[in-house]
């Protein structure tokens, strides 16, 4: 596992002007960074602010102010250099004290063992004859190391061999038997296996926390990204309608992509202030990444026991799951088409119309029906985009699926996030309803409304256009739809009807709980004696330049 410095150089540090490591690094608006005082010296020097680097010039000396999270990153770098620098010290150092025989009178030779009993280190030659007296057969021998006093008992001048998981301390085979009888007492072999058990794992938790936060970082990144191209579309949008407005309505086209542009910088600040946070829990848990390595490998099991306790990585808490980066201009554009319509005249309402039309056809979606979820006296077309009433009943499985008395069939897609958009032909009914309801709706019912889980306009008697609403709305149209354009905006809980050859709104329904799936509804209504014969129709949906 590499440490947090790894991943740093120091060319991504060093100020161009003074060649070292930044001290208070300011960002100019070109991009390039500084040291505030070497920055601010050379524009003194030159009585220009000109960058030292790419020579862009500026009119006005820009204000500095020191970049935190380069200031932090380089504060970091410079830290870690200086551990590396002690730990390869320490390792040299360690490479060249090699444990010596205390037995040899002249010329010291490398121990191969110690004894733990005779607190004495010996050479091969000497472990022989050490080996060789019957009474020390039984001493314990260990790796050749140093200070053997520090491994002795102090009370009882015994090895520290055991370990007392009851007050976390090393104690002798006498102390186990004396002042810790009653506690919990393993070897030490046992009790640092146990703890580098527990380092590993908690080693493998701060790297999924560093995965998940880098993860996240990408997560807001793509929010932003889609931001920005949702930004861009309801931009070319609004200037499309307003370039073909008089003079006096620029200034409002100018407003508006006014307003995107700030809410999209304002998505932009929230998103930096969350990658910025999340940076820095992922700085700090490399740091615990790269102590609880080097921890973990310290194969000295006293000296790791005895340094266990002051290790305590302590992992972010903020729980960072739920944390969304998301801006909608739907609300910020209608406002403003809307107070245009009220000051425009009828040929500039009717392009403000054809222009929605266009944008909610992009969600097409290619639907077909069910027929498990179709009334008996329904006849549907064999490529299922036809549903018409026949007046006999036809013989068939009574499932729960299947909608009954009413005179409907359900969509065989479902859908459950996103937008989408249809459309069917209603021409020559007479009496018809369309729209959207909840997968767990009650396929017996009648009363179709919004708390019901049903969202649908519908046509009776010819004339008569209702939204059925909980308190049913009467609805005045200027001509005769045709052919009806349903759009749902999922997460907007937005579900609108269009006229779709006037391009024309019908109704939306607004502020909808969509909180499962949607399916598509398509009613009908009986024969009425052949006046309401024709079909309803799922058309295809005709993208117009």
């Amino acid at each position: 596992m590499s440490s947090a410095s790894s991943l740093l150089s120091e060319d991504q540090f060093m100020c161009s002007i003074c060649l070292d490591v930044f001290t208070h690094p300011v960002t100019i608006p070109c991009g390039h960074n500084f040291c505030k005082n070497c920055i601010t010296e050379h524009w003194n020097i030159n009585s220009q602010s000109q960058c030292p680097m790419c020579k862009e010039l500026f009119e006005r000396r820009p204000e500095l102010r020191v970049n935190t999270i380069i200031s932090e990153m380089a504060a970091q770098f410079r830290q870690s250099t200086v551990m590396n620098s002690s730990n390869c010290s320490e390792q040299q150092q360690a490479k060249t004290e090699e444990v010596l025989c205390d037995v040899c009178t002249e010329t010291k030779l490398k121990a191969v063992k110690s004894c733990l009993v005779c607190l004495t280190s010996y050479c091969e030659t000497h472990l022989e004859l050490h080996q060789k007296i019957t009474v020390m057969t039984r001493h314990k021998l260990i790796d050749p190391v140093k200070n053997l006093k520090d491994r002795m008992c102090k009370k009882h001048d015994r090895p520290l061999e055991l370990f007392c998981r009851t007050d976390q301390m090393c104690v002798c085979l006498s102390c186990a038997e004396t002042d810790h009888k009653l506690h919990h007492i393993v070897t030490l072999i046992e009790e640092c296996e146990g703890k580098k058990s527990k380092l590993i794992k908690k080693e493998a938790e701060v790297q999924q926390m560093i995965q998940e936060r880098q993860l996240k970082i990408q997560q807001i990144k793509q929010s932003v990204k889609l931001s920005k191209e949702d930004a861009d579309r309801e931009t070319a949008a609004s200037v499309q309608v307003f370039n073909d407005l008089i003079k006096s309505v620029e200034r409002s086209l100018a407003e508006l992509i006014e307003m995107i542009e700030e809410k999209h910088k304002t998505t932009e600040t929230q998103a930096e202030g969350f990658i910025k946070e999340l940076e820095e829990e992922i700085s700090e848990l490399m740091k615990t990444s790269a102590e609880v390595e080097q921890f973990s490998h310290n194969e000295d099991h006293l000296q790791f026991l005895q340094s266990f306790p002051s290790l305590n990585p302590t992992p972010p808490t903020k729980y960072w799951t739920k944390v969304r980066v998301h801006s909608s201009f739907k609300e910020t554009v209608r406002r403003a088409v809307n107070q245009l319509e009220k000051t425009l005249s009828i040929r500039m309402k009717n392009m403000c119309a054809a222009v929605k039309m266009k944008k909610v056809q992009q969600y097409a979606v290619d639907v077909t029906l069910d027929p498990d979820t179709a009334h008996p006296n329904l006849i549907l077309s064999d490529d299922r985009k036809q549903v018409s009433h026949g007046d006999v009943k036809q013989n068939l499985p009574d499932n729960p699926e299947r909608c009954f008395p009413g005179v409907a069939v359900l969509g065989k897609q479902s859908f459950s996030s996103g937008r989408f958009y249809y459309e069917v032909q209603v021409k020559d009914k007479t009496h018809w309803t369309l729209g959207v309801v909840r997968g767990s709706i009650n396929r017996r019912m009648t009363d179709l409304c919004p708390a019901n889980g049903y969202w649908t306009i519908c046509l009776r008697n010819g004339c008569d256009y209702k939204a059925l609403e909980d308190n049913q709305v009467l609805l005045s149209l200027k001509s005769k739809p045709q052919k009806v354009g349903v759009f749902v905006d999922y997460e907007e809980g937005l579900v609108s009807f269009y006229n779709v050859d006037a391009a024309a709104l019908i109704y939306s329904f607004t502020g909808c709980k969509l909180v499962e799936e949607l399916f598509l509804l398509f009613g009908p209504r009986t024969n009425d004696g052949g006046k309401n014969s024709a079909p309803l129709i799922i058309s295809p949906v005709n993208h117009t330049d």
